[in-house]
């Protein structure tokens, strides 16, 4: 591991902003972050799957408000606008995607699948968004974009199924 890859990874580990903003470690995985982040995601829905969706939807509100700032914060502690490591933003983005899909495995799959797609590819307006927009809302809300393309795909497979 390279000295700044190891001071980076000092640096998220003890500062409780960047841990946060870093998936909890997970965004210093060597290889996909964000889809290593994507993957609390999944935990987190799967956890909060019995709360309700009065519950499911304000967790939702929360981690997303929460997010502009925790990903602009960490951003500037270690002065790089929306580095590869910081994974709140695909951790709030897949739970917002599984918040329609249907408890399957398929549809979480699919679900998974499809906000990574859109993540990584960043159809129009997210690249837009991503490029413009600076702060902890650019970090958040080309994810969360990302998140609604998904959503509204699963949401017509949930109707297409029944």
């Amino acid at each position: 591991m390279s000295e700044s890859k190891k001071a980076l990874a000092r640096e998220v580990l003890t500062d409780p902003v960047n841990f946060v903003a870093f998936g909890f470690g997970t965004g210093l995985a060597p290889f996909a972050p964000g889809t290593v982040g994507s993957l609390l995601g999944v935990l987190l829905a799967w956890l909060l799957l019995d709360a309700g969706l009065v519950a499911q939807i304000g967790t939702g509100l929360f981690l997303c408000a929460a997010g502009v700032w925790i990903c602009g914060e960490s951003a500037r502690r270690i002065g790089v606008h929306d580095h590869g490591g910081i994974v709140w933003d695909e951790i709030c983005g897949m739970y917002v995607t599984l918040l329609v899909a249907p408890a399957t495995a398929t549809a979480w799959i699919l679900g998974f699948l499809l906000f990574r797609g859109f993540d990584i590819l960043k159809p129009w307006p997210i690249r837009d968004l991503d490029h413009r927009l600076g702060g902890g809302a650019g970090i958040m809300l080309d994810d969360l974009v990302a998140a609604l393309y998904a959503a509204f795909l699963l949401a017509l497979y949930r109707w297409l199924m029944t």
